[in-house]
């Protein structure tokens, strides 16, 4: 299934550690999976914007908000467990 609406998402993560890498990969391959073509992904790096932090109010990396569609969601921690990945973005769980 290929959502109708734009998925705007926000990936924040801290440089480019073991950690951050496997958010961004995993975040990804669900995007591609799931949305192709129907999501805008933006990776924060917030050693390279520390005011992002505060301005967006984050405070666990990493952290995926789910701007849009409605509702917004935010999920914390790793992003390795596809299952709460899926369910976190309202997505259909892989069969």
């Amino acid at each position: 299934m290929i959502p109708t609406e734009q998925y705007v998402l926000r990936l924040y993560v801290t440089g480019m550690t073991p950690r951050s890498t496997r958010a961004i990969k995993c975040v990804r391959d669900v995007c591609e999976q799931h949305l192709m073509g129907q999501y805008d992904l933006e990776i924060i790096d917030v050693y390279q914007t520390p005011s992002r932090l505060v301005q967006d109010q984050i405070v666990a990396i990493p952290t995926l908000v789910k701007c849009t569609p409605a509702p917004i969601r935010l999920m914390v921690g790793d992003m390795s467990n596809r299952e709460r990945l899926l369910t976190g973005l309202g997505l259909p769980l892989d069969d």
